[in-house]
């Protein structure tokens, strides 16, 4: 699977050259010509063949394997609506903006991880040497540990046990998360936990709805009724509460006692906000519903964007707390012992 970047790389200049005139399977060997012996150059080379045999270049991306099926259901839509230009600049703005948010994601959770590893390693060596290394010395010191001696080791074991797992366990997790988001069915598995946990619960619904609006933008666009096209693009919501809410709107369409407009089961079924549903509705009064749709969706994601972008920004802030913690459990696991040896001497 291709990753974010050369996706939106390969969309927005084959969408160049589209709108310069060229056709399409020059395009894309143009495309692969600028590249060296690399992955996207070879998947560029196979889709050349399969253009040059005349298939469409939703079958020749979907042939690959190396594209998400969102990329590839939206460029099919495109093409059978004649706005396979507009689309592909869509996705390549698409793709380069979920790029950049995960690069931001990965470079703000990056530093902290390997100090949490480090942490880890100290721990590791604090629990497993030092604090034995104390445990002799007050036997040695006593001959056998008094009461207030057994007390301070046994807390000071259990500190640094604690701090030890929950270092590890936070370490592991955002190693794991930042490996995930390196690719596109890793990001996906990254989304559904984020869509899982309360403070990221919110950006990761806008960023489902700004998915399902440019789909459904799309599929309307291409001359697909509006039941139709609900349907279909309900198949791309990967997010829990978003899909039963569309789920819902799609069978009050399909409702054969009182059936209802797209826009009105999208407002009841509060897929959108009033004042977005309102504005759909001024788009299917006036016969712009695709482009209403089509800015709702750039509403939607910059919105999503702008939270991840809050959200990253208060990450740093809570690792270098948990480090502060950690920290001072360490130190703590360090000077129990040290406070109990001075005991044992005075």
């Amino acid at each position: 699977m291709l990753e974010g970047s050369a996706i939106s790389a390969f969309c927005g200049g084959l969408a160049v050259m589209i709108a310069a005139g060229i056709q399409m399977d020059e395009a894309v060997f143009m495309l692969a010509d600028e590249h060296e012996e690399s992955q996207f150059k070879t998947i560029c080379q196979k889709m050349y063949v399969e253009l040059a045999e005349g298939n469409t270049l939703s079958d020749a991306m979907e042939s690959t394997n190396s594209f998400p099926e969102y990329a590839v259901a939206m460029v099919r839509a495109g093409e059978q609506a004649g706005r396979i230009e507009q689309v592909l600049q869509r996705l390549d703005v698409y793709y380069e903006e979920e790029e950049r948010t995960f690069a931001k994601l990965r470079s703000s959770v990056s530093y902290p991880a390997a100090l949490l590893g480090i942490m880890s390693i100290i721990l590791v060596f604090a629990v497993s040497f030092i604090l034995p290394v104390f445990l002799d010395v007050y036997e040695n010191l006593t001959g056998t540990l008094t009461a207030g001696s057994f007390s301070s080791m046994s807390i000071s074991i259990i500190i640094g046990w604690v701090a030890l797992v929950i270092t590890l366990v936070s370490t592991l997790a955002v190693g794991g998360l930042t490996l995930l988001s390196r690719t596109e069915n890793g990001r996906l598995r990254v989304m559904g936990v984020f869509e899982k946990l309360p403070f990221t619960r919110g950006c990761m619904y806008q960023l489902a709805l700004a998915r399902f609006t440019a789909a459904l933008s799309t599929y309307i666009s291409s001359g697909v009724d509006t039941e139709e096209a609900m349907r279909t693009a309900a198949t791309f919501v990967t997010n829990d509460v978003l899909a039963a809410k569309v789920k819902a709107a799609y069978e009050s369409m399909i409702n054969t006692s009182h059936p209802l407009s797209l826009a009105q089961a999208i407002a009841e079924n509060d897929v959108f906000e009033p004042l977005y549903a309102r504005m759909l509705t001024v788009g299917l009064e006036t016969g712009s519903s695709d482009e209403m749709l089509s800015r709702l969706s750039q509403i939607f994601f910059e919105d999503a964007l702008d939270r991840i972008d809050q959200l990253i920004d208060r990450i740093e802030p809570l690792f270098a707390a948990f480090l502060t913690i950690t920290v001072g459990a360490t130190l703590i696991a360090v000077m129990l012992p040290l406070i109990g040896i001075m005991r044992s001497i005075g």
